[in-house]
């Protein structure tokens, strides 16, 4: 439950910011790959961000821990970060 409300929180941040309330589509991608993608396919996803090594350990360290949900947990939390996202891209 803790990481569902990590994952909200920083889904708020992103699409309710004033500067850019728009969410990119790359964003609503690495979400879909997050939750739905191997870990193997995932890193690779991330390459296209060039984050730093730490950081790519922690969020595939994050990965291993929603992979233990159930695919219907996982759909419904991408569904509702998807519905989110375009309700920021509506405003």
């Amino acid at each position: 439950m803790r990481l569902s409300l990590c994952v909200l929180l920083v889904t708020l941040a992103l699409c309710c910011y004033e500067g850019n309330a728009k969410v990119c589509p790359a964003v609503i991608s690495e979400f879909r790959s997050f939750f739905f993608d191997p870990i193997n396919l995932y890193k690779t996803h991330l390459q296209m961000f060039a984050p730093p090594k730490e950081a790519v350990e922690a969020i595939v360290n994050v990965k291993q821990c929603v992979g233990h949900r159930s695919l219907e947990g996982r759909e419904r939390l991408y569904n509702f970060l998807k519905n989110m996202a375009s309700k920021c891209n509506n405003n």
